[in-house]
C-alpha cells in the first residue's frame, strides 16, 4: 500500500519514508509514525509524517 491516503496512516504504524535530501535518489527510510504533519486527505507525492526517530519526510510504502 501506497501513503497518498491520509486515513491509511496511523500513529505507532511501521512505514517507509522518502527524506528530503534523499528524493532525488529514492533513498527509502524505515521507521515507527509518531505524527501526520499533512492535513489534507491525499498528497500525491505521499502523506508527510514525523517519525519516533525525529526524521521527516514522505510515506511512500506501509510496512506490514
Amino acid at each position: 500500500m501506497d501513503g497518498r491516503k491520509r486515513a491509511d496512516i496511523q500513529p505507532g504504524q511501521r512505514v517507509k519514508i522518502v527524506l528530503k535530501k534523499d528524493q532525488p535518489t529514492g533513498k527509502l527510510t524505515e521507521g515507527v509514525v509518531l505524527i501526520i504533519l499533512t492535513s489534507s486527505a491525499t498528497h500525491p507525492h505521499g502523506i508527510k509524517v514525523r517519525l519516533v526517530s525525529g526524521e521527516v519526510g514522505r510515506v511512500k510504502e506501509i510496512v506490514g
